[in-house]
């Protein structure tokens, strides 16, 4: 006798998105916000992550963020300083989202051009 194996396909749920921004925002807004001369440490950034996004992070976001310093340090878009991390080229050139500014019309009046009167007298 032949055995039948019948697959079922099982539907996957749909990833939920993530209740915080991405690792490498989070860890760049933190190095700007510190605004530490010689970098920021992985504790500093730990820290600011933590107390603004805490509430939204899962148990182990202290290792993400060590995985994703590493990541982003081999993108060069970090550059690690002794225990410390500054931001790296691709990231002080990227573009800046820029802001529309206000463009303002000067409305230029016509002078309004006096036509002589020409009296013919006959």
């Amino acid at each position: 006798m032949s055995d039948v194996v019948i697959k079922v396909k099982v539907a996957k749920k749909a990833a939920t998105p993530a209740a915080h921004p991405k690792f490498a925002e989070m860890i760049q807004e933190a190095i700007v916000v510190l605004k530490e001369r010689s970098g920021s440490s992985v504790q500093a950034i730990t820290k600011f992550v933590g107390a603004k996004y805490g509430s939204k992070m899962p148990p182990t976001y202290p290792k993400l963020i060590s995985n994703s310093l590493k990541k982003m340090t081999v993108d060069e878009k970090l550059v690690k300083v002794k225990a410390s991390y500054k931001l790296g080229d691709k990231l002080k050139l990227a573009p800046k989202k820029k802001v529309a500014k206000k463009v303002v019309k000067k409305v230029v009046k016509k002078k309004a051009v006096k036509t002589a009167a020409v009296w013919t007298l006959k």
